[in-house]
């Protein structure tokens, strides 16, 4: 069956793998310590056991998954921005070169569900994921690209991600900080 919309829904089942695979990771330590602070004990008041847990998972999931739908939006914007300034192709045949791509991130998705009990060993993986698509996409697209528009897109990617990661990064930090002065000693 050759049909270009096939793998349409790829990204849908990557993006609900990895929200999955963190919400686990992330709900067992946050059991621990909601049982530690002795909010779990008032939870249990509403709901069972299992019905805490599931809608904690619930819950997690469904923010991890918003979290990866905007990543993905960011990135497609990011890769499409980048051929917009420095590709030579005008039809939009790079970008039906890269739609094979979101399988590397379903394997990825996948390969996540390994390591559910380790948050750290999930983000390597997303990383992995990440960097292997990058590669992929700069391969592929590179034949509409001269040397210039190669280091470009490069050049474009990184800085555009790191700026991205570094200001959430520091938005984090401040507001952490803001909190922390905050309580009273």
């Amino acid at each position: 069956m050759k049909n270009t919309y096939l793998t349409s829904y790829f990204p849908l089942l990557s993006i609900l793998l990895f929200s999955l695979s963190l919400a686990i990771g992330v709900e067992m330590p946050l059991l621990g310590f909601l049982q530690k602070t002795g909010i779990y004990k008032g939870m249990l008041e509403f709901f069972s056991e299992s019905g805490v847990k599931l809608s904690l998972l619930a819950l997690l999931t469904v923010l991890f998954f918003m979290v990866f739908a905007a990543l993905k939006i960011v990135a497609d914007t990011i890769n499409e921005l980048s051929l917009l300034f420095f590709s030579q192709d005008s039809d939009g045949e790079s970008l039906k070169k890269v739609r094979n791509g979101p399988m590397i991130f379903l394997a990825g998705a996948a390969a996540s569900l390994l390591s559910i009990q380790h948050v750290v060993g999930i983000a390597g993986v997303f990383a992995l994921t990440a960097l292997i698509y990058f590669i992929y996409f700069v391969f592929k697209v590179s034949g509409a690209l001269n040397t210039p528009g190669l280091i470009g897109i490069i050049f474009f990617q990184v800085m555009a991600w790191s700026i991205l990661i570094l200001g959430v990064t520091y938005l984090a930090v401040k507001v952490y900080n803001s909190i922390l002065a905050s309580l009273p000693v």
